[in-house]
């Protein structure tokens, strides 16, 4: 009959595994909470698909006050689920922006104005980041978790990082290019489409690809060690 001692290796690999799975939910945590979750993630969708079929139906004074109010509802929502309203207040920041925008030019594509151009700017500092070798998910990644910025000397670590930022940029590039274009034609209901589309489903393969890289760095939130009895 195998003594207790047997399992004695099985359970001091089992704790290594089960910390590092720990770690890595950890990491992943972190970066959605960055992005407000993917309850905010979808929830900024709802104000555009409130504001095309209004607009359609009863014109662009209603459709402003219409995405207002669903930006709003989502607010009061996260305040009584007692959520963070950090995301909820800059959606609705965004779209009090992008009404705005619309108000004032009288045309209903104007309400995605907005949001072009922040794709490009967006596009823009993660490419600069690049080309001054601070790629910017390896910079904000290492300001969340205190890693500083050794790991620019890795040069294993700092393509990966790379690999992560090009994404990040192929992304809002891709927003960009895509939603001027049926911006210009005066598409507004396929550029609604394109912002939906083109939003947090881009968002969420960009996340996996920086999750990616930041475990092949090995730069996961550090455990805190347990106390001696």
């Amino acid at each position: 009959m195998p003594s207790s001692n047997d399992n004695a290796p099985s359970g001091e690999q089992t704790e290594p595994a089960a910390a590092l799975d720990r770690d890595e939910e950890a990491a992943e945590q972190t970066l959605l909470e960055q992005l407000g979750g993917f309850s905010g993630l979808i929830s900024s969708t709802v104000p555009v698909v409130v504001f095309v079929p209004v607009n359609s139906f009863a014109g662009l004074t209603a459709a402003i006050w219409a995405a207002l109010g669903a930006a709003t509802l989502i607010l009061l929502w996260r305040l009584v689920r007692r959520s963070p309203i950090q995301p909820a207040v800059s959606g609705f920041l965004g779209v009090g922006i992008c009404a705005f925008i619309a108000y004032r030019m009288g045309e209903a594509k104007g309400f995605f104005l907005f949001g072009i151009y922040t794709s490009l700017v967006y596009a823009g500092v993660f490419l600069v980041s690049m080309l001054v070798r601070w790629p910017l998910v390896g910079v904000i990644w290492g300001v969340l978790n205190g890693h500083g910025s050794g790991w620019r000397a890795d040069r294993r670590v700092l393509r990966l990082y790379y690999v992560a930022t090009t994404t990040w940029v192929v992304v809002f590039a891709a927003r960009y290019l895509v939603q001027s274009q049926l911006y210009d034609a005066d598409r507004t209901g396929w550029l609604a489409f394109a912002r939906i589309a083109m939003g947090w489903p881009l968002t969420a393969v960009a996340l996996v690809v920086t999750i990616w890289a930041v475990r092949r760095a090995g730069h996961l939130p550090t455990r805190t060690a347990p106390k001696p009895a």
